[in-house]
Parts: structure tokens; sequence; C-alpha cells
């Protein structure tokens, strides 16, 4: 039996376990996609501590629709990649729609004075999470404008790559090209502000 098919194979004994409930093959899940869906969760979401609360509801997710997962239309990895793209998606629209109202000024620095609780992210969430946010768009704004827009119409949006790169008339290659550049240099920002914090 080829390689693919034996993981294929593999691959769906696991979901299978999974939706049973055994206990062992969700942890094996777990461990085997849980730095994965970590990584997807930092990079769309403006805090850690939002990211870690999305992992966990992504998991739910990945174990309710387990018996769903069928391995000759996607791999594994490829099909946890989706759900977790999916809820991603599904939150920041929710986060989007309260701020949809909001000049874009008011939107980047949502903690300022004066407009705590009516910036549009709601009284529940933290003052701390809303200068993340704010924070976080700045660093957005500041981007070449392929980048932005691509991030924007990606993670805010929720729009696939390939919807974008109709819209722009891009290539999809320049527009995943674009996202990556984009995220890596949002990820060195976040590092280096965190080194001279």
């Amino acid at each position: 039996m080829p390689a693919d098919a034996e993981q294929q194979k593999a691959d769906l004994a696991l979901m299978q376990a999974v939706a049973t409930g055994d206990k062992a093959a969700v942890a094996q899940l777990y461990d085997r996609f849980e730095s994965l869906v970590y990584r997807m969760a930092v990079q769309a979401l403006p805090t850690r501590e939002e990211a870690e609360d999305a992992v966990q509801e992504i998991f739910v997710r990945l174990w309710r629709t387990s018996s769903r997962y069928d391995p000759t239309r996607a791999a594994l990895v490829t099909w946890v990649m989706l759900i977790s793209r999916r809820y991603l998606v599904d939150r920041l629209r929710r986060a989007r729609t309260s701020l949809k109202g909001a000049p874009l000024d008011e939107r980047l620095a949502p903690a300022k004075a004066g407009r705590e609780g009516r910036d549009g992210l709601g009284e529940s969430i933290s003052a701390e999470t809303r200068e993340r946010f704010g924070s976080l768009m700045k660093r957005v704004e500041e981007l070449p404008e392929l980048q932005r827009t691509v991030i924007i119409r990606a993670y805010l949006n929720g729009q696939t790559l390939r919807q974008i790169g109709e819209e722009l008339n891009t290539p999809l290659g320049t527009i995943k090209s674009a996202l990556s550049r984009a995220l890596m240099r949002l990820r060195e920002r976040d590092m280096n502000e965190g080194l001279s914090a």
C-alpha cells in the first residue's frame, strides 16, 4: 500500500476514534495539530489570550465534526486548517460587525480617552485588549498597500485568497506571497516591540 494511502487510512481511523470520544485519539489529534492551530490563531487574533481561547474552541469544532472527515477529499492537515480558518474568520467577522460604523481613525485608537465602552468593541472587552487591537491595526496600516489589502480582506472580511486575487485582478501566487510577507513583517514587529518593552 502506498504511503499516501496508508496515511489516509490512519487519519480516517484517528478521526473515527475521535468521533466516538476516544480520549487517546483526541489527545493524539491535539498533540499533532495544536502548534499549527495556535500559530494560525496568533497570526489572526490581537492577543495571545484570545488565540489560546480560539485553539480550544477550534478543537471542540474538530471533535464535533470529526465524523464528517473524508480523507479522499482532503488531507487531515488541510481539513484541520480549513476548520481553523473558518472559525477564525467567523470570530473576526463578529468582532468586525461592531467596528463597521466607526471611522478608521477611531478603529485604530480604540482606547483613547472618553471612548471606553463606546468604541464599538463593547464594554466586555478590556482596555488592554482594545489597546492591543488598536496597536495591531496601526501596524497593519503601515504595511505596503497590497500586503495591507490582503490582510484586511483575508482576516477581517473573511475572503479567500482566490477571491482576493480575482477582485484585485492579481495572480493567486502574488496574493499568497503578499500575505506571507505581511504576516512575517507583523511577527517581526511584534518580536521587536516585545524585546524593547
